[in-house]
C-alpha cells in the first residue's frame, strides 16, 4: 500500500466529525460542550469515555485511552494506521490519491520555488531602497512592519531581479513558470509575474506558500492580482490566513469572514485571530466548505456601505448552502473592518460581532426600514428578494425556522411561501473542466398569434402599419418574433427579402422560414383579428396571474378589490374567446 500524503491525511482530520464517527460504535450524549458514553474499550457501564469536537479526541478517564479519530479506528477495529485514514476518507468522501511507494511528492519542485519566493520578496520589503514607499504605504496605514513579519508580506519589484535571484539559486524557468512566479509575453519571452506590487503570500493549511496575491500601489489595473491556477493553487478553494486562523476558530467555535487581505491583517494585529479571507473575489462554494472543516457558525464582517451589504449576502446564501450558520455584523456606512479596527481596536470590532444578527433577521430588517412591508406589491418584491436565502440552507431546520419567519413577517401562510420556493431552479450542476465542445444552436419554431401576424406582414407589406396600430404592447410579443415584428414595421413597403439582411441569428431563420412558406388562400382579416384577440388575451391573463400572486399578501380589505379585478379580466379574456379563432390557423396547433 502506498504511502498517504501528510496533506491528505490533514485534510481527512479535518473533514472527519469526529462525533458522528464514533457515536456510529458509542452511544454518546451531550454533556456541555463534549459528548459522553460508555467507554468501547474496557467495557464500562458509565459515561466515562469522553468525545471533545474542540480538541478532536477522545478520552477515557478510566483507562486513559486517548486519541484521534484514526486511533479510535485502530483500537476499536484492529486496523493499521493508513488503514484507519484510509476507512475514514471514505466515510467523509475524500478520495486519496495513489502515489509509487516512497516516490516523492511531484509537487515538491513547486512548494520549493514558492517559498524561496516568499523568503526573497520578504527579504526585499524588509530593507531594499525600492521598497521604501511599500514600507511608508503600510505605515501610512498604521501597520506595523515588525508585527507583520510572522505573515511574510514582501515586496516586488520592477525589472528581473527575481527571476535572476531563482535562477542563480539553479530553479529551472520550467519550474518558476509552473509556479506562477514568471510568466510568458505575446512574444513567447518571458518575465516575473509581480511587477511593483505589495505582496501576501497565500498558504495551505499546512503553512506552505502555495501563491501570492499582489496590490498594486501606484495607478493602474488590476489593483489586486493573484497567481494563476497551478498544481498547488486553486485562488478558489482557499481561504487568506486560514492556516493560521484554523485553531482559533476551533477555540473560539466560530469563523469571521472578511472582504479583503488588509482587514484580516488589522484584526490579526489587534488580536482578532479567528479570521479568514477570500481571495479577492466573492466567496466560492469551495471555499465554504473547507471553513465547514473547522466550524459551522460564521461571522460575515464586510464593509459597510451598500456594496458591502450586497456582497454579504450573496456569501451568506453560499455558507448556507455548505451547511454553516450565518450572522451578519453591520458596520457604519463609509468604514470597514481594517478602519473600524484602527479608530477603536479590538473592543470595538468584538463590540460589532456581539452584536451580529442572523442573516435573514438582517435581511427583513433593511427591507422593513424601506417602507417595502407597508403595501401588497412591496411585499410582493421583499419574497423575491428573501427567496434566495430562503432557499439556501442546507439545514432542513433551519429552512423551517426561516419560512416561518418570513411568513409571520410579511402576514402570509406558510404554503404560500413554500410554494414560491418550489418555482426556483436548482443551479446548474459544475461543468467539467476544460474546453467544453461548443454546443449546437437549436431554433424553437415559433407558433401562436405572433407567426400568424408575421406571415402576413411578411408576404402583405401594405397590412403592417394596420397590424402596428393593434399591437400597440410590443411588449406582450415572444423573441425572435419581436425582432423580426419590429423590423417588418420599419421597413415600411419594402419586401420582406431586403429585410432579411439586416437580421441576424434566430430572427434571421425565422424570417427566411416564412419567405419559405406557401402563401395565399387565408381571409386576412379574421387572420389578423384572431391574432390580436390571442395577444390581448395573453396579456390579460399575465395580468391575471400577476394579481393572484399579489393575493395572498394583501390586507384583507384590499382582498375583495383584487378579486373583483380578476372576475372584470376573465370576463374579458372570455369574450375574446381565443380559443375559437385556432380554427383559422392552416393546418398547425398553436399555444398562446
Amino acid at each position: 500500500m502506498s504511502p498517504i500524503p501528510d496533506e491528505v491525511i490533514e485534510q481527512v482530520r479535518d473533514a472527519a466529525d469526529i462525533v458522528g464517527l464514533i457515536g456510529a460504535h458509542v452511544e454518546l450524549k451531550r454533556t456541555g460542550a463534549d459528548y459522553r458514553g460508555p467507554c468501547p474499550f474496557h467495557g464500562g457501564t458509565h459515561r466515562n469515555f469522553a468525545v471533545i469536537p474542540k480538541k478532536g479526541m477522545f478520552y477515557c478517564f478510566v483507562c486513559h485511552e486517548a486519541g484521534d479519530v484514526f486511533t479510535f479506528y485502530m483500537k476499536k477495529f484492529g486496523m493499521d494506521y493508513p488503514t484507519a485514514v484510509r476507512d475514514v476518507a471514505a466515510k467523509v468522501g475524500i478520495s486519496i490519491p495513489e502515489r509509487p511507494a516512497g516516490g516523492p511528492d511531484p509537487r515538491e519542485p513547486l512548494y520549493e520555488a514558492l517559498s524561496v519566493a516568499a523568503e526573497w520578496y520578504a527579504r526585499r520589503l524588509r530593507e531594499a531602497p525600492d521598497a521604501a514607499d511599500a514600507r511608508a504605504y503600510l505605515e501610512g496605514r498604521e501597520l506595523v512592519l515588525s508585527e507583520l513579519l510572522p505573515l511574510g508580506l514582501g515586496w516586488a519589484p520592477k525589472g528581473e531581479d527575481l527571476a535572476a535571484a531563482m535562477r542563480q539559486l539553479g530553479f529551472t524557468d520550467e519550474r518558476l513558470l509552473d509556479a506562477g512566479l514568471l510568466t510568458k509575453r505575446e512574444d513567447g519571452s518571458l518575465r516575473p509575474r509581480f511587477w511593483q506590487r505589495l505582496l501576501f503570500p497565500i498558504h495551505d493549511l499546512r503553512a506552505r506558500v502555495v501563491g501570492f496575491g499582489g496590490r498594486l500601489l501606484g495607478d493602474g489595473e488590476p489593483k489586486y492580482l493573484n497567481s494563476p491556477d497551478s498544481a498547488v493553487f486553486h485562488k478558489g478553494h482557499l481561504l487568506y490566513n486560514l492556516h493560521q486562523a484554523k485553531q482559533a476558530i476551533r477555540q473560539a467555535e466560530d469563523a469571521v469572514v472578511v472582504e479583503g487581505y488588509f482587514d484580516a491583517l488589522r484584526l490579526v494585529q489587534v488580536g482578532i485571530e479567528n479570521v479568514v479571507a477570500p481571495l479577492g473575489t466573492g466567496l466560492t462554494p469551495e471555499q465554504a466548505t473547507l471553513l465547514r472543516r473547522f466550524t459551522e457558525p460564521v461571522v460575515l464582517l464586510y464593509d459597510g456601505d451598500a456594496a458591502g451589504t450586497r456582497a454579504s449576502f450573496r456569501a451568506a446564501d453560499v455558507l448556507l448552502r455548505a451547511g454553516l450558520r450565518v450572522s451578519v455584523a453591520t458596520l457604519p456606512p463609509g468604514d470597514d473592518p481594517d478602519t473600524w479596527a484602527r479608530k477603536g481596536g479590538a473592543d470595538a470590532v468584538r463590540k460589532v460581532l456581539d452584536d451580529a444578527v442572523d442573516v435573514l433577521e438582517r435581511k427583513l430588517l433593511l427591507l422593513e426600514r424601506k417602507g417595502w412591508f407597508q403595501s401588497v406589491a412591496g411585499r410582493r418584491r421583499a419574497l423575491d428578494r428573501l427567496l434566495p436565502t430562503l432557499r439556501a440552507p442546507r439545514d432542513p431546520v433551519m429552512r423551517d425556522l426561516y419560512v416561518g419567519r418570513v411568513a409571520e413577517a410579511l402576514g402570509v401562510t406558510r404554503s404560500s411561501i413554500e410554494g414560491e420556493m418550489r418555482l426556483g431552479r436548482d443551479p446548474e450542476p459544475a461543468r467539467p473542466r476544460g474546453p467544453a465542445a461548443p454546443e449546437p444552436t437549436v431554433r424553437r419554431p415559433t407558433v401562436g398569434p405572433e407567426r400568424d401576424l408575421l406571415r402576413v406582414m411578411t408576404r402583405e407589406p401594405e397590412w403592417r402599419s394596420r397590424i402596428a396600430e393593434q399591437v400597440a404592447d410590443r411588449a406582450v410579443l415572444r423573441e425572435p418574433a419581436r425582432q423580426v415584428f419590429d423590423a417588418l414595421v420599419a421597413a415600411g413597403a419594402a419586401p420582406a427579402a431586403e429585410v432579411l439582411s439586416g437580421l441576424t441569428g434566430e430572427p434571421q431563420a425565422l424570417l427566411a422560414e416564412l419567405l419559405a412558406e406557401p402563401w395565399g388562400g387565408l381571409e386576412l382579416d379574421a387572420l389578423v383579428e384572431g391574432a390580436v384577440n390571442r395577444l390581448d388575451s395573453r396579456r390579460l391573463e399575465a395580468e391575471v396571474e400577476r394579481i393572484e400572486r399579489e393575493l395572498p399578501f394583501a390586507a384583507e380589505a384590499e382582498k375583495t378589490e383584487l378579486m373583483r379585478r380578476v372576475d372584470t379580466l376573465a370576463r374579458q379574456i372570455k369574450k375574446l374567446n381565443p380559443a375559437r379563432w385556432n380554427v383559422m390557423r392552416t393546418g398547425r396547433s398553436g399555444a398562446r
